[in-house]
């Protein structure tokens, strides 16, 4: 290492430290961008284990996958890592043709072979994220023939089930389907483990970033990737912040000490609004916001029970007063304003005829159940709305409230009565979100695919059989018009009460240009000051 280098390590190592809390900055560096944000869900950065909202946002800067939206054109799917790409007559395989000349942050070539390594490893290590390649009809056993390296520049695949190729390219784009550095991570499998211990907190990709460190409940600390492809990017240095306090947030913005502030409500925007520093912007995002109840449940289990719960939520006066400006209505599980979207929200708050729904079930005096919601705003505001709600119908709603590691680790093991949940697909097509919220053929404890359906405990026969037949028409309009009807029966039926669907409301220093803010990704690759 050379003195420039070593010079260069401290300073971004000290940078890390000051941003964790020791010491504080007034006014951040020109090449490196510092945002505050909610980070305690990150659990892993492992493309094959990875799946909450934070690690997914730094997987997008740190991979590619072989088709994705890039920052300079949100709008098309267009090639990443592969060039170009074609189906056969029947659209079971797709052969892919890799750019040339492309390398890894570590300098290894990106080739063929780590493409089929990247694949076989997310459906073998059979993580969280498993389904999103399984869902190809692909297993541990059936993946060696399926996805295949013609040559080093050659990728070939073949799926067993009747996919449009435009949903094909979609489930490829999302972060699960990143490209790892097959020789680096190969070299660190310890015990069969495939390399996850080692990719929890490092990053092996060809993105304009590298993750560099971790500090759980702390800091994230991504540095530009002098390699990546389309050039080493302007920002030296990505610094997020886990500043869990809105208030906080606010004033390390107005003081200088962050560039963006993105877990504002409403309140906190309405004040900055007036500060000629602060530049507000509003995105559309995917992420909803529902209530789950377990068919483990009693009550819940009972049609007319889930139907009173849907008129007990005041959907109106949470979103035009507690949470203004951040959040719409949207009762639906595919959010409002994509392909297929029903936009429809039939529920509204009518205290008396949930009334006379819970007395026809046999619950005229009401119940009780807990909630379990992670312990951050918006989410224990809204939670805290709910309960008073249904309180005018005689539910006793207990709130219990845990970081969200505590939060998805329950609610993935289904210990859990009702919980306060969020989703964004992993790819934007409605069959994303159906696969998860509709979808479950195996309901038992030990199921392959633990679908959010089957979180809450939820199977129906007539519902999947809609999924199975909506993802594998080919005629655009009939499938549309299939996924707006599956909607509406999941709304009717479902084990959800549908809640919000988020806006993102961005705050940031005036000096912060090209911040990239799609419908599920956050991109940083653009970023100038």
């Amino acid at each position: 290492m050379n003195r420039r280098q070593f010079l260069g390590s401290v300073a971004a190592a000290a940078l890390f430290i000051n941003m964790a809390g020791v010491a504080a900055l007034a006014g951040t560096p020109s090449d490196t961008l510092v945002i505050a944000k909610v980070i305690d869900d990150a659990i892993s950065f492992d493309p094959a284990e990875s799946y909450e909202d934070t690690t997914a946002e730094v997987l997008h800067n740190t991979y590619e996958t072989l088709v994705q939206y890039d920052a300079a054109d949100l709008s098309k799917l267009s090639g990443a890592i592969a060039e170009s790409w074609s189906f056969s007559a029947d659209n079971k395989k797709v052969t892919f043709k890799l750019r040339k000349g492309m390398t890894f942050a570590s300098g290894n070539p990106v080739t063929a072979s780590d493409v089929v390594y990247s694949f076989s490893r997310l459906v073998k290590a059979d993580k969280t994220p498993a389904f999103i390649l399984k869902q190809f009809g692909w297993t541990s056993e059936n993946i060696g023939s399926m996805a295949k390296a013609v040559d080093d520049q050659t990728f070939e695949m073949t799926i067993a089930v009747d996919y449009a190729p435009s949903l094909v390219l979609n489930v490829l784009s999302s972060v699960n389907a990143s490209v790892v550095d097959s020789k680096t991570v190969m070299q660190q499998e310890k015990n069969g483990d495939f390399g996850l211990a080692y990719l929890k907190d490092k990053s092996a990709g060809s993105g304009p970033f590298t993750l560099k460190a971790w500090k759980p409940n702390q800091t994230i600390l991504l540095q530009s990737n002098p390699a990546y492809r389309q050039g080493e990017p302007a920002m030296k240095r990505v610094i997020l912040r886990h500043v869990p306090e809105a208030a906080s947030q606010r004033l390390l913005l107005e003081k200088g000490d962050v560039d963006i502030a993105s877990n504002l409500p409403g309140d906190q925007i309405k004040a900055l609004q007036t500060n000629p520093d602060i530049a507000i912007s509003r995105h559309n995002t995917t992420r909803n916001l529902y209530i789950g109840l377990s068919q483990t449940v009693e009550p819940f289990t009972k049609p007319k029970v889930r139907e009173a719960l849907k008129y007990l939520v005041d959907y109106k006066g949470m979103t035009e007063s507690l949470l203004k400006g951040e959040f719409t209505v949207l009762q639906s599980f595919w959010p409002s304003g994509f392909f297929a979207s029903v936009d429809e929200n039939p529920y509204s708050y009518d205290v008396e005829k949930a009334k006379t729904l819970l007395a026809e079930a046999g619950y005229k005096d009401g119940f009780s159940f807990k909630l379990s919601v992670r312990n951050v705003s918006p989410a224990i505001d809204m939670a805290q709305a709910v309960q008073q709600s249904m309180a005018a119908a005689g539910i006793k709603m207990e709130i219990q409230q845990t970081d969200q590691k505590q939060f998805i680790t329950a609610y993935r093991e289904r210990q859990f009565e009702a919980a306060l949940g969020t989703w964004e697909p992993d790819f934007l097509d409605p069959h994303a979100n159906a696969a998860t919220f509709a979808h479950n053929l195996d309901n038992s404890p030990n199921a392959s695919t633990k679908t959010v359906a089957w979180r809450n405990s939820w199977k129906d026969d007539a519902i999947n059989a809609l999924t199975d037949a909506a993802v594998r028409e080919s005629d655009q309009t009939k499938r549309i018009a299939m996924y707006k009807d599956l909607q509406r029966k999941v709304m009717a039926d479902g084990p959800y009460i549908g809640l919000v669907q988020r806006i993102a409301q961005v705050a940031a220093r005036r000096n912060v240009q090209n911040y990239v803010v799609g419908p599920a990704m956050i991109l940083y690759r653009l970023v100038r000051k």
